[in-house]
């Protein structure tokens, strides 16, 4: 390609030059012909300090840029070298509003150079690429980036990318590169000269579609491939590799440690699936969990010639298993396998919706990028699941219009039923032996009148202390606004876009005669809208009333037959009814609607049949709707709890409504247990006080008698942890959240001077999240560590652990989310701050409906289920900590209810043996620096 690109990277003391912010380095790499050519790199004096934290982030210091030439000097240079060239940056604004700025300080005319911002380039041709800073794709495509944050590595390792992502751009089929030319008009980078030029060096080649691709109505995608069929193995017995198993993980894992703990949960497991009972196994972290409960399973479903289904909490546990233990298991076992995971139906995408929206024109960048973004993804995936993508946060709109999520009538018919990436998950599982998926799926299936699982006898429960959680979930309903808005907007009205306007179209065409009063359905569109949209808005007032002030967050109103004689309740239902109404009018005029269409004897095209499939598709949804809307707010509720949920602050129609079994026990005895021959349950969280039974009593196992075991975790506690107790800590209770805060805040500034940051602060209130960290950022004493907030710096918490993991000097406040389920490695996090026990708040709607059933049954509510349920939450906490035999950590807990309390020595005897102290603050803190140097901490 005979173009110059110049890729520029700039330090700087800040984020803004509107603001005063200098240049402090810059760097360029001069690339040319496919090769880098040319570079330039210097400091600049900024004439001004360099705040703390770009020196942390950078390593330049004042010292270093003192001698430096203000920029006005190398300005001529760095223009030289822009002259007749791409200007090129990762995040292109940035580089270019600061260097734009200083040039007319200088007196210099604006640049008028095309730009390329890698960072959007990156994200449309490498769309599964874990991220896109620089240093991320510097490990995605295997580029050594020795200086992060230095401009003249970072230009040097940008250029690299740059290169690469111009490789990937010629390696395109011609029908992508059309495509992508017509998107790239809309993009931030003027790269459509680059797509042209390629396009022209391109000729149809056939040899090339043929071989690599299949082309779907101008859609590149990737042909499967052809699976290799099993040679015939002799069986192999669990009993015959249970002999041999040392050797074969010696020879297989080359830093293999003889964990005998794993051998006795192998054996557990093997016994429940070749048995047929039921199995209750705790694991410790580090006991090779995955493996312990793989081994067997994989071993039975052999032999069995039945499949074995493993369900995680998390799609993401579901993805690990996937990407990391299935290889380890295939070099284990003496014989091949089939493994296939499969996800909700939301997760795949939708060929024949996705064709026929890639057609619809778009204003919106992200619905824009994320077609993009899609189009090459589809040359690279067998799968089509979204988890493979990473797509921009306005792109997650976009999927749920393209998702497979409510198929059609069509997507069942040829050629769409062979294309579906659903269908071939679908098929996958049924053909193999352990099928991998998700506890959400695992409790649809069993709900649903379709098949979503394969035919199934023995299940793995992994994460099994969210069991209860998500089967109340699941056997429960919802509905929100946001949820009926959006179904709406995909409807449409004659106003504006949507498939009530396409069909409108569609029929105008056709010329029918006695043509459908699409009018009428439009006019009662509208007013269903307006109702439901009062309803909700109706809804929100109505809570906000019945909370208190202070609440900040998402907050819950239980309603029951307490509030049945309010007037606010009564308004309510007789605006719910208007609004059944409405509902009854809709589908009576959908049902006359799809009546004429397909009594008119029309030969639709292709096209119009899938808008009036789609069409079909979300009026039934809006069937359903009406009868959640129905149970919610006009039916009795016999042993459920209702609620629902506002953001006090936040939009005044933004409410959510729910309702779930009180007690899940008995329907997942019936339901569940009662139909397989073996469950085999197991996290690092199921005992309570060393027992199993708050788990079988909830999960309605205490007639199944099920096996139990407890490994314990290998890694020395003793030597690796401290807990530490302040004794001279108040009472939440006898102070003010501001000064309880305050004191917490000041603790937390002395621990991290110690600790030098590295430190998850764990909270149960959003309020006291957000008042202590704002106490910590006020006291300016920790002027050189980065701290971030859940709900402050970002609500996102994959977002919130990367950054945090990114500094060496941090703190994370977190709540809710950040008590189980994150994996931050080895020195990233060496201090646990536990600000309060984890009760749940007793008005919480499931926590309140709990507690007054056990009443009602003469039972005392705090020690059959809040006190259980927090020390199951508290080891949770505890786990985050130690995750590898060379971790070593501290964890402080704040709460003098763990020492004053009778119940306080549950949750210590919870913990693994280890050193517990108990204290006032300042001892701590002293034992603390002298445990800290001692243990090697203050050199990592």
């Amino acid at each position: 390609m005979n173009r110059r690109f110049v890729v520029v990277d700039l330090e700087t003391t800040g984020h803004s030059p509107k603001q005063g912010d200098k240049i402090i380095q810059v760097a360029a790499v001069v690339v040319e012909k496919g090769k880098i050519v040319e570079r330039f790199a210097s400091f600049v004096n900024p004439k001004t300090h360099i705040p703390s934290f770009i020196e942390q982030l950078t390593n330049i210091n004042d010292e270093m840029v003192k001698d430096s030439p203000l920029f006005e000097h190398i300005a001529p240079d760095v223009l030289k070298l822009l002259d007749d060239a791409y200007f090129v940056a990762h995040n292109v604004a940035f580089d270019l509003s600061f260097l734009q700025a200083e040039l007319h300080e200088c007196g210099y005319d604006t640049l008028y150079n095309s730009t390329i911002d890698t960072v959007e380039l990156a994200r449309i041709l490498l769309p599964a690429a874990e991220g896109y800073k620089l240093s991320q794709l510097a490990e995605t495509l295997h580029i050594k980036h020795e200086n992060p944050h230095q401009a003249d590595s970072d230009a040097e390792v940008t250029a690299y990318v740059l290169l690469s992502l111009l490789e990937k751009l010629h390696s395109l089929p011609l029908v992508t590169l059309k495509q992508l030319y017509a998107f790239s008009l809309h993009l931030k980078s003027e790269i459509s000269e680059l797509i042209e030029e390629i396009m022209e060096t391109k000729q149809e080649l056939l040899k090339e579609n043929e071989q690599l691709f299949h082309l779907v109505h101008g859609v590149a995608l990737k042909k499967k491939q052809p699976i290799e069929e099993e040679l015939p193995q002799p069986p192999r017995s669990f009993e015959e590799f249970n002999e041999t198993k040392e050797e074969v993980f010696s020879r297989v894992l080359p830093h293999y440690e003889n964990r005998p703990a794993q051998w006795n949960m192998m054996s557990m497991v093997h016994e429940a699936l070749s048995t047929h009972q039921h199995a209750l196994i705790e694991a410790g972290t580090g006991t090779g969990k995955t493996l312990g409960y793989l081994i067997p399973s994989v071993f039975y479903a052999k032999q069995s010639e039945k499949p074995v289904v493993v369900s995680t909490h998390t799609v993401s546990l579901q993805q690990q298993i996937m990407d990391r233990d299935i290889p380890i298991l295939r070099q284990l076992m003496p014989f091949s396998f089939k493994v296939a995971i499969l996800k909700g139906r939301h997760h795949y995408l939708n060929l024949r919706k996705f064709i026929n929206w890639i057609k619809e024109r778009e204003t919106n960048y992200d619905a824009i990028l994320t077609k993009a973004k899609i189009l090459v993804w589809l040359t690279e995936t067998e799968t089509g699941d979204i988890d493979e993508i990473n797509l921009p946060s306005g792109g997650k709109l976009f999927w749920e219009r393209i998702n497979d999520g409510h198929p059609s009538p069509l997507d069942f018919r040829y050629p769409w039923v062979k294309l579906s990436f659903y269908q071939r998950a679908r098929k996958r599982s049924n053909e193999a032996d352990i099928v991998v998926t998700n506890h959400r799926l695992l409790f649809m299936d069993l709900m649903s009148d379709q098949d979503l699982l394969p035919d199934y006898d023995n299940v793995i429960l992994d994460e099994a202390h969210r069991i209860e959680a998500i089967a109340g979930e699941q056997f429960g309903i919802q509905v929100d606004y946001f949820q009926t808005h959006s179904l709406f907007s995909r409807i449409g009205t004659l106003d504006c876009d949507g498939l009530l306007a396409d069909i409108k179209e569609i029929l105008e065409q056709a010329r029918l005669s006695g043509k459908p009063d699409v009018w009428q359905f439009h006019l009662i569109i509208k007013e269903l809208k307006t109702e439901l949209d009062d309803m909700f808005r109706l809804i929100h007032a109505f809570v906000s009333k019945r909370i208190n002030d202070g609440e900040g967050g998402r907050v819950s109103f239980r309603y029951d037959e307490k509030v049945a004689y309010d007037a606010g309740w009564i308004g309510i239902r007789e605006l719910a009814s208007r609004v059944q109404f409405l509902f009854c009018d809709y589908l009576r005029e959908f049902d006359q609607l799809k009546a004429s269409i397909e009594q008119s004897g029309v030969q639709w095209t292709r096209k119009e049949q899938g808008v009036f499939s789609d069409f079909y598709e979300a009026c039934e949804e809006v069937g359903q709707i009406k009868l959640k809307l129905q149970h919610l707010l006009l039916e009795e509720k016999e042993e459920e709890v209702a609620w629902f949920e506002i953001e006090p602050k936040g939009a005044a129609n933004a409410t959510f409504l729910y309702s779930q079994p009180i007690d899940v026990s008995e329907q997942l005895a019936d339901c569940f247990f009662a139909q397989k021959r073996s469950a085999v349950l197991t996290s690092a969280t199921l005992t309570v006080n060393g027992s199993f039974d708050y788990m079988i009593r909830e999960l309605g196992l205490y007639d199944f008698q099920p096996l139990q075991l407890t490994v314990p975790s290998p890694f020395d506690y003793n030597k690796q942890a401290k807990v530490l107790i302040p004794k001279d800590m108040p009472s939440i209770n006898s102070i003010s959240l501001e000064e309880y805060s305050m004191i917490l805040a000041q603790r937390i500034i002395d621990i991290a001077s110690v600790t030098e940051g590295r430190m998850l602060v764990l909270f149960t209130s959003n309020e006291m999240l957000k008042e202590t960290y704002h106490y910590v950022k006020e006291l300016n004493q920790l002027d050189e560590y980065v701290l971030f907030g859940q709900g402050i710096s970002s609500r996102n918490r994959t977002r919130l652990l990367k950054d945090f993991i990114q500094f060496e000097k941090s703190i994370l406040f977190g709540t809710s989310s950040f008590w189980e389920g994150i994996d931050i490695p080895g020195q990233h996090l060496s201090c646990l701050v536990m600000v309060r026990l984890p009760f749940s708040p007793p008005n919480e709607p499931i926590t309140a409906a709990k507690t007054a059933k056990l009443k009602q049954d003469g039972l005392n509510p705090f020690m059959e289920y809040s006190l259980p349920q927090a020390i199951i939450r508290f080891k949770q906490g505890f786990g985050r900590l130690i995750r590898t035999k060379k971790d070593q950590g501290v964890m402080f807990v704040f709460d003098n209810r763990i020492s004053t309390t009778q119940y306080g020595k549950y949750f210590l005897r919870s913990l693994p043996s280890m050193d517990v102290r108990e204290q006032p603050f300042d001892q701590l803190l002293k034992e603390l620096e002298d445990w800290w140097t001692n243990s090697g901490n203050m050199e990592r």
